[in-house]
């Protein structure tokens, strides 16, 4: 949009909140970049000054300046409308308090050295009906697909933080792993101490505590395990799978000697944040998250199904 446009509330918006009104017609424009708008009088409702809160009269003209339509921004970066739509394709849970979405394996979090494209970048798109992007309260790592978890508001960012800390959400993963592990079921109690960039399982590290169950089974060549942290450490299943003999597939940070690799199956790391139980916490709530396709080829390669 390249020029000044002076545009009447419908009947249906009648008693619309301003802000509201420019998410349902401009989506890709964010709450600041209008906020400012507003201060310096580009934005205006039948020639008056204006606020967010502002509720529309049907009829009523708004004056809309010359908008970037494909560019979003806010105080920290910009999102394209390519990432703004691809961020929100994610989502497979919303309510007004928590977004939930199905990360991919290969995008990181959180920013970093060398790290330009990232959830945390695109969470502006995620404001929906809110006046403020939506906030992290954990995290999972950047080859690791599946679930992460957002509050939508302060109160509920202090609330998650402070149970995934205290350790009152449950998350579950799938794995496909090297080898079949000879016990079907058992708790890994293996201490980790951060070593450059891997974890060792070292008397002197830190607790750490991790639930294992072998789901299925390619002879023993393969099989698909479930995991469960018990406690919240860096790279904790990676470690705690090679420390008892079997790798994730695809994990070339932690099985070193021979990239565990099934076929010509895609090169990702075969781990998955599948479930997250809110279940003590909040709404008694429990979520899953498709697994990603080349997690799919393997079982119907192996005949693996989920029950």
């Amino acid at each position: 949009m390249s020029q000044v446009q002076f545009v009447k509330v419908k009947d249906t918006d009648d008693g619309i909140r301003l802000n509201r009104w420019f998410l349902k017609y401009y989506p890709d424009l964010p709450l600041s970049r209008l906020q400012k708008l507003l201060r310096t009088k580009q934005v205006k409702v039948d020639g008056k000054k204006c606020e967010t809160a502002t509720r529309l009269i049907s009829g009523q003209e708004i004056r809309v300046p010359p908008l970037q339509d494909d560019i979003m921004t806010d105080n920290r970066t910009s999102v394209s409308k390519r990432d703004a739509e691809f961020v929100r394709s994610l989502v497979i849970y919303k309510d007004e308090n928590i977004i939930v979405l199905n990360k991919p394996s290969g995008l990181a979090v959180q920013g970093g050295t060398n790290t330009k494209r990232h959830i945390d970048g695109m969470l502006s798109a995620l404001c929906f009906e809110n006046d403020e992007a939506p906030k992290l309260v954990h995290r999972i790592d950047k080859d690791t697909s599946g679930i992460l978890l957002l509050a939508r508001n302060r109160q509920y960012a202090e609330l998650l933080t402070k149970a995934f800390k205290n350790k009152e959400i449950k998350k579950t993963y799938l794995a496909v792993v090297q080898g079949c592990p000879k016990q079907k079921k058992m708790i890994i109690d293996a201490p980790l101490l951060k070593q450059g960039e891997r974890m060792v399982v070292a008397a002197d590290g830190q607790k750490a505590l991790s639930e294992m169950r072998v789901l299925d089974n390619a002879g023993d060549r393969f099989a698909l395990v479930e995991l469960s942290p018990q406690t919240g450490r860096t790279h904790q299943l990676r470690a705690h799978m090679k420390y008892i003999g079997n790798p994730i597939v695809g994990d070339d940070r932690y099985f070193i000697e021979r990239k565990a690799k099934i076929n010509d199956i895609a090169d990702k790391l075969y781990l998955h944040a599948y479930k997250i139980d809110l279940t003590d916490i909040y709404k008694k709530l429990v979520i899953t998250a498709e697994v990603p396709e080349y997690f799919k080829q393997v079982f119907d390669s192996f005949g693996w199904r989920l029950k």
